[in-house]
């Protein structure tokens, strides 16, 4: 008898760890928006870094420095 209910109870207990781990339909565009999130991280960074090149002059200054060390 006690087996029996181990058995039942480790099934009851699996059934409830795999509905908590599972997603559900209220998680179904998550990732999507996750990704989305990160993209637009991504660019408006690379924008900030694009504009501070820009404006510092970096940019030609590295490939004046890359250009005379290859001549």
């Amino acid at each position: 008898m006690a087996r029996a209910q181990h058995t039942r109870l480790g099934r009851t207990l699996g059934r409830h760890v795999t509905a908590q781990w599972t997603p559900g339909r209220s998680e179904a565009g998550q990732t999507t928006a996750e990704y989305a999130l990160v993209i637009l991280g991504a660019a408006a960074i690379a924008t900030l870094l694009i504009a501070w090149a820009k404006g510092s002059g970096a940019i030609g200054d590295l490939f004046d420095e890359v250009v005379s060390k290859i001549l």
